[in-house]
């Protein structure tokens, strides 16, 4: 019996455009399984800058909150997120902007009243799976991601505690969690794809060497049948993907360069053996709470 029906997959991301950049495929072949799939979207991306040429014009500048919020449900949309829930903050900002001190950014808000609101949601969606960003972001520190990164240890913990947040619903204890990963591998197969096609790769000695959590990736998910979707998801994003972004759409859209997306285990309550290439491992016969 196909368990998948039973079974959901909570994201977590700090803007919108992050999940398209980041585990689409992955979202999209488990949506298609029958995965019940959830994003919860931290921010409104009010502080970003606009990417696209095209589209920095002062009636997009002037309502940039409203803009993003509809390039993000067209993108999830795309990926088939069943469910999207906004955590209701502000964007923060990169890392010493003036937004950082704004009273109602992500970054500042109380580390209890943002777990909150997380554990609420998760105590709403029942999710099994929690996909976050990794406690090593040493190449990207967007107060935004860590705060991402912050939240989700604590709200895993207190979700499944019926003495935690009892205002925030009937306790439910999700049974893992995975960062999503950039393997210095997945940079050096586009590198060598660009390469093999006699193309101008976007990516420098820096970008090559710039990852190095490899040794720590211990799931592999097949993503070939579903590479389309991210490029179709950043589209979606006018603002902040330039469509002639060689980093982004340098390869023609029917090569694959690398077919899977990386994942770190780094929380479970499932034992199982290691590596995996499926996020719901240990779970599916039968679905476990």
């Amino acid at each position: 019996m196909d368990m998948s029906a039973s079974l959901c997959l909570l994201a977590l991301h700090a803007h919108p455009d992050d999940e398209a950049s980041k585990g689409a495929a992955t979202v999209a072949r488990y949506h298609a399984e029958g995965v019940r799939t959830v994003l919860v979207c931290c921010t409104g991306g009010e502080a970003g800058e606009i990417l696209n040429p095209v589209m920095d014009r002062p009636e997009v500048r002037e309502n940039l909150a409203a803009v993003r919020r509809e390039e993000l449900a067209r993108a999830t949309e795309v990926i088939g997120y069943d469910a999207v829930h906004m955590l209701g903050y502000r964007d923060s900002g990169m890392s010493g902007a003036e937004a950082n001190e704004h009273p109602e950014c992500f970054a500042q808000a109380p580390l209890d009243e943002a777990v909150g609101r997380l554990v609420a949601i998760i105590r709403r969606e029942r999710p099994h799976v929690l996909i976050t960003y990794p406690d090593d972001q040493g190449g990207y520190q967007h107060p935004d991601h860590l705060r991402v990164h912050e939240i989700t240890g604590p709200a895993f913990d207190a979700a499944g505690d019926p003495d935690a947040y009892p205002e925030a619903g009937e306790p439910w204890q999700p049974l893992k969690i995975y960062y999503s990963a950039w393997s210095t591998a997945r940079v050096k197969a586009i590198h060598a794809k660009f390469l093999e096609l006699g193309l101008e790769s976007p990516f420098s000695e820096d970008w090559l060497n710039r990852f190095g959590m490899d040794e720590r990736i211990s799931t592999k998910i097949d993503i070939s049948e579903f590479h389309g979707v991210r490029r179709a998801a950043l589209i979606a994003h006018a603002t902040q993907i330039d469509p002639n972004s060689p980093f982004w759409f340098g390869l023609p859209p029917d090569v694959v360069a690398y077919p899977y997306d990386d994942y770190i285990l780094a929380r479970t309550l499932v034992a199982g053996p290691v590596p995996e290439d499926d996020l719901f491992a240990g779970l599916r016969d039968p679905v476990r709470r």
